[in-house]
């Protein structure tokens, strides 16, 4: 096995480099080397998978990944994490080198790699991990599975079915792209500084799209408006979207659904549906699919 990195070490590593963490950038960094062994394992990452790791830190992920015998490329916003990563692994593990790519920019403004990753593992800053996730998904399609480790709170969001108290935007946006759940708890203990929340792990498998004529720019729309306010039901959540209220219940009703009906109560096939039978009325210029 590696000699993966320890707590006093990723204290002494981030002292040297003046580099401590930072609420900004929602940096609590992973001192156990069990942990991220266990999210290798689960992410299923295999020898040759070119994986992309969003937020490496000091390098604690990284170095499992590469173990693993993956290809490694690292996303990193901080920048002197990014120049440090590099030295990092040439100095644990030296034979690995060559398989890794640091890239210093926002993870938001990724838009290409070297090639294309099947699968995207990291531990990812609570405040952006959604948009992380779903942007990458949207980006990369032959992204073939996420397992992220985020806020206990936001795992129940992402991977929470329909009708379920959690259940919303992400996890209905979630649900375009992939079958989702929850893949086990992680201690506080494990991170440095100690978080105030507890962490969980997410697993996120691609899946096929729903089948339909509508965009996902267009679904998204639909979920968005759905969500706004939940206590709506459908027909005055989407009467923007469809022009007016009376629209949009002829949309809904076109498709089967009850005007009543709330979105936390629908699948991802049922906002495709309606987006399409939006579309094919011809809703209000300028707000499905913006």
């Amino acid at each position: 096995m590696a000699d993966l990195l320890g707590p006093s070490e990723i204290r002494s590593l981030a002292e040297s480099l003046g580099a401590a963490p930072t609420k900004k950038w929602g940096q609590n960094f992973v001192v156990d080397s069990g942990t991220v062994r266990r999210i290798v394992r689960i992410a299923g990452v295999q020898p040759g998978d070119h994986v992309v790791e969003v937020g490496p830190g000091l390098g604690s992920l990284t170095l499992a990944l590469l173990e693993a015998g993956a290809r490694v490329t690292a996303v990193e916003i901080d920048p002197k994490l990014a120049a440090a990563l590099a030295d990092t692994v040439a100095r644990k593990a030296p034979e690995a080198v060559d398989r890794l790519t640091v890239i210093h920019r926002d993870a938001l403004d990724v838009t290409e790699l070297p090639e294309q990753p099947q699968a995207l593992v990291a531990n990812l800053p609570y405040n952006v991990s959604v948009p992380v996730i779903l942007h990458f998904l949207e980006i990369f399609p032959a992204l073939e599975r996420v397992l992220v480790m985020v806020q206990a709170e936001v795992a129940d969001r992402i991977a929470a079915p329909p009708g379920s108290r959690t259940y919303g935007v992400p996890s209905a946006k979630a649900a375009w792209y992939t079958a989702t759940r929850r893949a086990g708890d992680v201690g506080r203990a494990v991170f440095w500084p100690v978080p105030r929340v507890d962490s969980a792990l997410v697993l996120m498998e691609r899946r096929d799209q729903p089948e339909t004529t509508a965009s996902r720019q267009e679904v998204f729309a639909v979920i968005d408006a759905a969500f706004a306010q939940r206590r709506k039901g459908l027909r005055g959540a989407l009467s923007g979207l469809a022009g007016s209220g009376a629209l949009a219940e002829a949309a809904l009703e076109r498709v089967g659904i009850a005007p009543l009906t709330r979105g936390e109560q629908l699948g991802i096939e049922d906002f495709a549906r309606i987006a399409e039978s939006l579309a094919q009325a011809g809703a209000a210029p300028g707000t499905l699919g913006a």
